[in-house]
This record gives C-alpha cells, sequence and structure tokens, in this order.
C-alpha cells in the first residue's frame, strides 16, 4: 500500500485527534485528493528536519489518518481535524517532484480490545477527571479497553516526543500502560 505522508512533530494515536493548519502546496493538494478520494494519508513523526520546507526524515510508524473536518477560512489554507486509524510500518519513501513524500507501508495488526483491569483503575480515574474538566479534549464517551486507555493518556500526560513515539510502536497494551501509569506515579498522578 503507497500513501502520501504528512510529517509532523507530533505523534497521532489510533482513535486520536489532531488539528492542522495546511498551507504548503504539496499538502493542500494532498488534502485535496484525500477528501476528493475519501482516501487517508499517514501521519509520521519528525526524526530529523522540519515540518516544512525539504522533505523531513521520519519515524519508521506512523498512523493513518482521515480527515474528519476540512475548512478553508484564508485563500490556499486548509484547516483540518484529522482521526487516527490504524497503524502501519514504512518500508519505503519516495519523494515526487512536488516534494510530496510517499511511503509503502505495511499496516499493523489493531491490538485486540482487551477489557481494562483494576490494576489499571487509576488510569481510568485520571481520564475521567480529565474529561469532565477539559470537555473539548474528547475522551468522552471514555472506553474501559487497554489499548484506548493507553492511547488517551499518552496524549494528554507530558512526555517527550521520542517517548510517544515509543508508545505509538508497541504493541501490548498491557506494557504500555503499566509504564504510563509508573510514570503517573512518578509525577504522583495516580
Amino acid at each position: 500500500m503507497e500513501i502520501p505522508l504528512f510529517p509532523l512533530s507530533a505523534v497521532l494515536y489510533p482513535g486520536g485527534r489532531l488539528h492542522l493548519k495546511v498551507f504548503e502546496a504539496r499538502y493542500v493538494d494532498m488534502t485535496s485528493s484525500c477528501l476528493r478520494s475519501g482516501k487517508p494519508f499517514g501521519v509520521c513523526l519528525v526524526r530529523r528536519g522540519q515540518e516544512v520546507g525539504a522533505p523531513a526524515e521520519v519515524a519508521e510508524v506512523g498512523t493513518l489518518a482521515r480527515i474528519v473536518t476540512a475548512d478553508m477560512r484564508a485563500t490556499g489554507i486548509f484547516e483540518l481535524e484529522i482521526e487516527g486509524g490504524q497503524r502501519f510500518v514504512v518500508q519505503d519513501t519516495r519523494v515526487q517532484d512536488d516534494r510530496l513524500m510517499l511511503a509503502r507501508v505495511t499496516l499493523k495488526p489493531d491490538e485486540p480490545p482487551e477489557p481494562l483491569t483494576d490494576a489499571y483503575a487509576a488510569c481510568m480515574r485520571l481520564l475521567k477527571l480529565v474529561a469532565e474538566e477539559y470537555p473539548d479534549t474528547r475522551l468522552t464517551p471514555l472506553r474501559a479497553e487497554m489499548p484506548w486507555v493507553g492511547y488517551r493518556l499518552a496524549e494528554i500526560l507530558p512526555l517527550k516526543l521520542s517517548v510517544r513515539q515509543a508508545l505509538l510502536e508497541m504493541n501490548d497494551s498491557r506494557m504500555r500502560l503499566s509504564l504510563l501509569l509508573e510514570f503517573m506515579r512518578r509525577k504522583q498522578l495516580a
């Protein structure tokens, strides 16, 4: 499967949402194409380089993104809300003449929606607190499933980008939650 890539200085998780302002011609064209076709694009963390300008070096694991809303408030600038879908592994990349990066990717299997156990009740309590205090975080409805809880915590906790990326790459939702719970305890959040 070949998809266009949108390198970001952020990590998009399955089920997560991000707001983007798209203004570079290559990404405006990509957005227009995705809106017409309904096809996703890939979001990958920038490893080296920048979001704008020359094509960046990206992380090996990224997330498919679908456009939820799109608005063009100023000529040539899209304001998007995107939602993360399935994770993927980048096999190789190529750069088109317009500097848009395309990647041949392999999809990672979804983690099973394993029910949250009592051992991670503190994780759900924190999410519930944040959802009540900050309703615009879109954490509701809360889902007592290990992958969902882990991804949502990884979005809201003050983690380094490299840690966020490592959590995306993990294939074990129990391990992801254990690491996040330990972080919460160290920061006295649990």
